[in-house]
């Protein structure tokens, strides 16, 4: 279909063509029309009357600028549609815009959050690393304080238990002096009860010798005195 256009034309179809001209550009649409234009249609009887005036050349170079004309309606509604689709994109690529911009001044604030955040861990960190320092300096001391008490205990419970057998063998020399104490006791109540008894037979004995010497005494000193003193004798031999 496109060959027609580029063979040479015989003179005899130049005054047919510029006739067509002239029909195709009456029948354009206006530039700023084109929605109207792609909906109207070809007037059938013009199109009729030319097809029946024309040769077949004439008649392919109508059909094609016909298809020229519906592509070039064609092509306007695409643009338009594209128009509207890019007009549409234009205003979604902007709220995508202030959404990116929105989403990158959270993502600056979360950075900087999280550097506040990874720098409140160092500091952190470094406090621990600083207690558990001194933590295990605090159990190596109380490490070797420990050792010195352990050993301090054994030496005390070494003390004690020697104490605790002093302490026994004072209480079983201490049961065996009570003992023998209260044997010797015993021996000196039963010494004393017998010294007693003793003392008593003496005391007796003491008190009838006293009593025969009186006696003998007033006896032998009656017929030579009086009365009187004889009984002062006896008197001085009772004290005796």
């Amino acid at each position: 279909m496109a060959a027609p256009f580029f063979k040479k034309k015989e003179p005899v179809d130049k005054p047919l063509q510029s006739d067509l001209v002239q029909k195709v550009q009456s029948a354009e649409p206006p530039a700023g029309n084109s929605s109207s234009y792609e909906q109207a249609e070809p007037a059938p009887g013009l199109v009729s009357i030319s097809k029946a005036q024309l040769d077949k050349k004439s008649l392919d170079l109508v059909f094609a600028v016909e298809q020229m004309i519906q592509a070039k309606a064609h092509a306007e509604t695409n643009s338009h549609e594209l128009q509207d689709r890019l007009n549409h994109s234009g205003s979604h690529v902007e709220r995508l815009s202030k959404d990116l911009k929105n989403l990158n001044r959270v993502i600056e604030d979360r950075e900087k959050s999280i550097l506040e955040l990874e720098q409140k861990l160092v500091e952190k960190n470094l406090k621990v690393d600083q207690v558990l320092e001194d933590y295990r300096e605090l159990h190596a001391a109380m490490s070797g304080e420990m050792d010195e008490l352990k050993s301090t205990i054994v030496l005390e419970q070494q003390k004690y238990a020697n104490l605790v057998q002093k302490h026994n063998d004072a209480i079983s020399e201490k049961l065996k002096r009570m003992n023998e104490l209260e044997e010797k006791i015993g021996r000196l109540e039963t010494e004393h009860s017998h010294l007693k008894q003793k003392y008593d037979t003496v005391r007796q004995e003491k008190t009838y010798l006293s009593s025969m010497i009186s006696d003998f005494t007033n006896r032998m000193t009656a017929p030579f005195g009086g009365s009187s003193a004889p009984a002062e004798r006896t008197g001085d031999n009772g004290d005796t």
